[in-house]
């Protein structure tokens, strides 16, 4: 025993920098699923040696022919003692959100409706989504997903050595988001998305470290700047671009005007030179042919690259035309502006009116208190693409005439609602939730529903919805934006109030 010991120990010595498999263990851990007999079979099948019996059985079984089975005797659908959790008996139509973290396993009942699942589940997911597996009451009717979370995007790494990575989401997972893409990118310390284009234009907000952004326009001004966390920058449709990460690497989310957009599509400047003839080549750029030897073989992508040096001014480059300044400067350093503060939490907005060479792209971010919300609203012509920073949240969207759904998201999910669909954004963490929305519109503008009801006649009002005047007479004749709230979300269940 005391010699294993020592191989096994030396040979974690030799090999310390590979993985040693010493012993099997299961590929995946506890997850959260159901076991036991499903579909038929009863695990764990007894392990032989030699195969036998049929692939297929005889007409013997059919309908008929086959003795009729004993229900007293199969695998039962019951679930004893199903555990609920707080607010889960209260009524369905209060919507209440439901924290199953501690219910092992949950289950999909709200107040009378719904029944027990015995199975098959993981029950990892329906705690992630329990608006989606135990809905409120009010959703009804049918609505496409209007959700993606980036931890199940393909996540593409790059060429070079630890130099980064990209994940996406496009129609391919998301088929509602016609209008809009993101991609969430990470360059390691010095390395680069490498010189570039597309036919969409891309947005894109700093989420953490630091990049140096270089393009030139089509009147051949060029534009360099440095951009850290909370700024932007913005790359109109065929402006060819390069990112580069300062030392301490970085990463940041992308955002483009069309939907069915794939990172995979790029214009790349290593595949436009390995698809040209070297005598093309030569031509265009008076050089003799043997100054593309060393030319890459295949694309750079994100490469590890030479630090860019600390004065940006050694990197400046102009011609005749000059360099893009201004409103035609491609940055916006939005980590230096103040938000607007409200109870309930902030908003920083940023749109063509103070971005102008952004044309389309009209953008808020936004921090949710725990148990405020981001109030009722709808965009009047342009589709809304959010996508969670930090914090998890809710949101119900209403889709003409009589239907809605519910989702639930976590820090680095996508959110989409289409336009004129009224919508809220609910925190139902314990900490902050900050959410980014992106309409494609030329000002960031929204319909509350509070503002809209205060500023209608007080009678229409009341002969549509039959509110009280107390309620009535307290509605807000300015947005809200976003109201403050109880932080029990089950304080109704036990007579308590939301807010």
């Amino acid at each position: 025993m005391h010699h294993l010991v020592h191989v096994i120990v030396s040979l974690a010595i030799v090999h310390r920098h590979s993985v040693v498999l010493a012993l099997p263990t299961p590929q995946i851990g506890d997850y959260g699923e159901n076991s036991g007999p499903v579909g038929g079979v009863k695990p764990p099948m007894p392990t032989v040696t030699a195969a036998s019996g049929s692939l297929r059985g005889d007409s013997s079984l059919l309908g008929g022919n086959a003795p009729l089975p004993d229900p007293g005797k199969s695998d039962p659908a019951v679930v004893p003692n199903p555990e609920l959790v707080n607010g889960q008996e209260a009524g369905a139509n209060l919507g209440l959100y439901l924290d199953f973290d501690s219910a092992n396993p949950p289950q999909p009942i709200r107040g009378t409706e719904g029944s027990t699942d015995p199975g098959p589940r993981t029950f990892d997911y329906e705690k992630l989504n329990p608006d989606l597996f135990t809905p409120p009451g009010t959703d009804g009717g049918s609505v496409p997903s209007l959700m993606w979370p980036m931890g199940l995007s393909h996540n593409r790494p790059g060429t070079g050595t630890n130099s980064g990575w990209a994940r996406q989401q496009n129609t391919d997972v998301l088929p509602a988001a016609k209008a809009m893409a993101g991609v969430d990118m990470r360059l390691a310390p010095n390395s680069y998305r490498e010189l570039h284009w597309h036919t969409a234009s891309e947005w894109a907000l700093m989420l953490k470290g630091c990049t140096r952004v270089a393009a030139v326009d089509d009147e051949g001004r060029s534009f360099i700047d440095d951009v850290c966390a909370g700024d932007v920058w913005f790359f109109p449709a065929g402006v060819p671009h390069s990112i580069q990460a300062f030392g301490e690497g970085a990463e940041f989310l992308l955002v483009f005007d069309d939907g069915g957009f794939s990172e995979d599509g790029t214009f790349l400047v290593s595949e436009m030179f390995q698809r040209n003839p070297l005598e093309v080549l030569s031509k265009d750029l008076r050089a003799d042919v043997s100054a593309f030897d060393d030319l890459p073989k295949g694309q750079l992508y994100i490469f590890n690259g030479t630090p860019a040096p600390e004065d940006v001014q050694q990197q400046n480059t102009t011609s005749s035309a000059g360099a893009l300044t201004g409103n035609n400067s491609f940055t916006y350093h939005w980590s230096l502006q103040q938000p607007f503060t409200t109870p309930g939490g902030s908003v920083k907005i940023l749109d063509p009116q103070t971005f102008p060479v952004a044309k389309m792209f009209s953008t808020a971010l936004i921090t949710i208190q725990p148990g405020a919300m981001r109030e009722m609203h709808w965009h009047t012509t342009s589709d809304e693409w959010s996508f969670f920073l930090q914090g998890s949240g809710r949101i119900t969207v209403y889709v003409a005439p009589a239907a809605s759904r519910t989702f639930d998201y976590t820090a680095g999910g996508v959110g989409y609602v289409p336009a004129g669909s009224s919508h809220y954004i609910e925190n139902t963490g314990d900490e902050d939730l900050i959410v980014l929305e992106v309409l494609q519109a030329p000002k960031f503008s929204d319909i509350s529903v509070a503002q809209w009801l205060a500023l209608t006649p007080k009678q229409v009002i009341k002969d549509h919805l039959h509110l009280p005047d107390s309620v009535i007479d307290a509605l807000p004749k300015e947005k809200p934006i976003i109201v403050p709230g109880n932080k029990n979300l089950t304080a109704l269940a036990g007579g308590g109030r939301a807010f």
